[in-house]
């Protein structure tokens, strides 16, 4: 991989890594409908513009807007809010690392979208692997109440586990900006009217404003620029492997900047669930290399226009 590739790399990691804390300071002072519709509406507006480029975004949304408006409920309208009102009883590692656990249920339930790939003693150990991280982080607190605050954060890496399924069967041809983009429009339009209802009688910190901000500007709208030019240096295979470290980020943010605790289940939990991920999606030697002649194949025959015909990211915070 080149500098440039490695560089982009390291920047996602953060970028797709520092939402988590962003989101635990920003819910001390606006409500979680407020934080979803700030963070989508500065998104939406600073990506408009480049989805706009070239022509076809409205023709492009009205030929999908059915699986469109299913992707945007499953992957931003329902896992954001549940996500970000979860962080107000969770600390912001524990919601990362939870959120690491979206590869597992992604391979459980790629089977029911028609994956006929053998399970295999290596992907069925690495689900095993991974689950049981999940239970080793949220066992102990089953029986307070951070028990629907857990609830919600498993919810949220479910949606994102599934909607980027949907994207690759009904929509695998929409370039990303275009798909993202109205999504995040129409997120910011149903959240609307709560936020307004929500919305705090006197102005929350600095810090508070500078996390909202930072969430559309830099987690948001920016992150997909850097994604879109990570895919372009080193193709969505290798770019995919983002997911094994944005967790790693998540929890470092926590504890050095928030001063949340680093428990002995924190790591171990870490470990289960990110050796179970990598487990449950690594793909064979003969299928890597198969996977990866199709790509270039591909890419021969279909140049990238803009640099953003690419399908949707997983798990994006």
């Amino acid at each position: 991989m080149t500098t440039r590739g490695w560089a982009l790399f390291g920047m996602m990691g953060v970028l797709w890594g520092i939402p988590y804390l962003m989101i635990k300071v920003a819910v001390d002072g606006f409500s979680p409908a407020g934080v979803v519709f700030v963070r989508c509406a500065i998104g939406a507006a600073l990506l408009l513009p480049f989805a706009l480029r070239g022509g076809g975004f409205f023709r492009t949304v009205r030929a999908h807007w059915v699986p469109m408006l299913a992707f945007a409920a499953i992957e931003i309208i329902g896992p954001w809010w549940t996500l970000t009102d979860a962080e107000r009883k969770l600390s912001s590692s524990m919601a990362g690392l939870l959120i690491a656990a979206v590869p597992i249920f992604g391979a459980f339930i790629a089977r029911w979208f028609g994956d006929t790939e053998k399970l295999g003693l290596r992907r069925g150990a690495g689900l095993a692997l991974g689950l049981g991280g999940v239970a080793v982080l949220t066992v102990p607190h089953l029986s307070g109440g951070d028990a629907w605050s857990i609830t919600e954060v498993l919810l949220t890496a479910l949606g994102y586990a599934t909607a980027p399924l949907i994207a690759a069967r009904h929509m695998k041809d929409v370039p990303t900006l275009r798909l993202i983009t109205p999504c995040l429009m129409l997120a910011a339009i149903v959240y609307a009217p709560a936020a307004v209802a929500s919305w705090p009688s006197a102005m929350p910190s600095g810090q508070v404003i500078a996390s909202l901000a930072g969430l559309g500007v830099v987690c948001t709208a920016v992150a997909f620029v850097a994604f879109l030019e990570l895919i372009r240096e080193v193709g969505p295979v290798r770019a995919s492997v983002i997911t094994y470290v944005n967790p790693a980020i998540a929890v470092a943010a926590g504890v050095a900047l928030l001063g949340e605790e680093l428990t002995v289940s924190v790591g171990g939990a870490f470990v289960l669930i990110l050796g179970g991920s990598v487990l449950a999606t690594l793909k064979g030697r003969g299928e890597a290399k198969k996977e990866e002649k199709e790509e270039k194949e591909k890419e021969a025959a279909e140049p990238v226009v803009d640099g953003d015909g690419v399908p949707a990211s997983a798990g994006l915070v």
